[in-house]
């Protein structure tokens, strides 16, 4: 009867790991990033919903680790997440190992036309507005800059009409909602008016739900940390190639 009983705790256990509900006693889950990098931010906060446990180890812009760029020789950038020795690059595609390896609390709908949706918006944000974000405020050239924010009110303007909730993911934060996180927090560290009350009002009050979320509050780093990424970012990106 005990024997039998065990098996059963056992057979359980094993079937909650499987889910993510528990951890398997062995498992190793790390991050390397650097503090104030919207990227690292998107995957700290998806593991924060998750209530995963994992080490940081902080990377300093222009002195990445010999280990990290072993990890990551492709793009030789942060974030790198790293499960059970096991590493993988580019944000969103660390959100969605995350959500498909523990299943308590999903950042990504159920429905697979609604899972595909939630792919599509995200990489419309990093594609026309984190990029036109970072042309708007570092491109050299005033024209390129001015051109690079006409783009990118014509990408809110896009969002502005799909976000029919709280929240893009319904009433609790989800896949695009943390893609999105870039774009309020350009606005406030580098002092750029993306979007107002008046123009974009579904967006305005969006971003202070996400950023008065608990979690995100948690997660989020100081004002002077995130400005200091930036302008690291931009003296790297500025720097000529060796």
């Amino acid at each position: 009867m005990i024997h039998k009983l065990v098996e059963l705790v056992a057979k359980v256990k094993r079937v909650l790991q499987r889910w993510g509900v528990i951890s398997a006693s062995k498992e190793e889950v790390k991050l390397l990033g650097s503090v104030g990098s919207p990227f690292v931010i998107r995957v700290q906060i998806a593991l924060k919903l998750k209530g995963i446990e994992y080490k940081y180890v902080e990377e300093k812009l222009g002195y990445l680790s010999e280990t990290l760029l072993n990890y990551n020789p492709v793009y030789r950038m942060v974030p790198v997440f790293v499960h059970n020795g096991k590493p993988i690059s580019e944000s969103r595609v660390i959100l969605e190992y995350i959500d498909e390896t523990w299943k308590q609390n999903p950042i990504l709908p159920n429905d697979p036309y609604q899972r595909a949706l939630a792919r599509f918006w995200s990489k419309f944000i990093d594609d026309k507005c984190v990029a036109a974000a970072w042309k708007s405020v570092f491109m050299p050239n005033e024209k390129e800059r001015s051109q690079a924010s006409k783009e990118l009110l014509e990408a809110l303007q896009f969002l502005e009409k799909e976000l029919k909730d709280k929240f893009f993911g319904g009433k609790e934060i989800g896949f695009v909602d943390i893609a999105a996180l870039f774009i309020p927090l350009f606005q406030e560290v580098a002092e750029f008016q993306l979007f107002t009350s008046e123009k974009f009002p579904k967006l305005y009050k969006w971003s202070q739900e996400f950023y008065n979320n608990p979690i995100v509050k948690e997660i989020m780093p100081s004002k002077d940390q995130q400005f200091a990424y930036f302008k690291a970012r931009a003296e790297s990106l500025a720097a000529p190639s060796k």
